[in-house]
């Protein structure tokens, strides 16, 4: 990540970085063990150079007596269209979810899944604003397919006191959880994919360190072709 006091940029290599999706919940007994290895890709050196993790909470769980604080509606839509695209008829949680294919390596794994391999082309992401970014992505090798890019706003260091539900009486910490999410369409620039988008602050959002999550799918598409991700030197906070 190079950084100043107006400009902040990030850049993936040319192989393609893991986009590490975890779906959890706070009303879920099983999860806390997942996001506690979660939490710990923090210390690893390959984080946000060989995977981007986000942890979307899904809401499908609040009606057992405890409404997530972090959980959207549209991410339990989004593990639904994996499920779809899997031919599932069911989703759970804590479910892991690796460039678009499940995931159960988090058991046996201390830091994180690989990278492929796989030469994908440069992602990247520029901020002259705190919420404003131009995405740019060049391909590997010549294509004619159409690009989308989506991008997340994590907070780091997040914990809550659970007072009813399956872990009533616990106090739960969360990493790389979203707090906002955006998808927009990009549009081809000499050869390149170009998208801008805002990705603001909620009205109400937890305390917490920010960092970003970006990455690139084929239009309509959930796999990553490419990701990059990095912290942002900021808080997210209430507002």
């Amino acid at each position: 990540m190079i950084a100043t006091p107006a400009t902040i940029m990030i850049q993936s290599g040319p192989e393609k970085t893991a986009l590490l999706e975890l779906y959890t919940s706070e009303g879920c007994s099983s999860c806390p063990p997942a996001e506690k290895w979660l939490s710990g890709l923090k210390h690893s050196p390959r984080l946000w150079k060989d995977f981007v993790p986000v942890a979307f909470h899904v809401d499908y769980w609040d009606h057992l007596g405890w409404r997530d604080p972090l959980a959207d509606r549209g991410y339990s839509d989004r593990q639904l269209s994996y499920a779809e695209s899997w031919h599932s008829e069911n989703v759970y949680t804590p479910a892991f979810v690796v460039n678009g294919k499940e995931w159960t390596g988090w058991t046996i794994s201390k830091d994180g899944p690989r990278q492929s391999g796989e030469k994908t082309g440069l992602l990247t992401a520029s901020s002259v604003e705190p919420d404003r970014w131009k995405v740019i992505f060049q391909p590997e090798g010549a294509t004619n397919l159409a690009y989308e890019v989506h991008a997340a706003l994590l907070a780091n260091g997040v914990s809550s006191d659970v007072k009813a539900g399956e872990n009533r009486g616990r106090r739960l910490n969360h990493d790389f959880a979203a707090v906002r999410f955006v998808t927009v369409p990009m549009r081809r620039v000499d050869g390149a994919w170009q998208g801008q988008f805002v990705l603001s602050q909620p009205s109400t959002s937890p305390a917490g360190d920010a960092a970003i999550a970006i990455w690139v799918t084929e239009k309509e598409r959930l796999e990553a072709v490419q990701a990059v991700g990095g912290g942002l030197g900021q808080s997210v906070s209430n507002r």
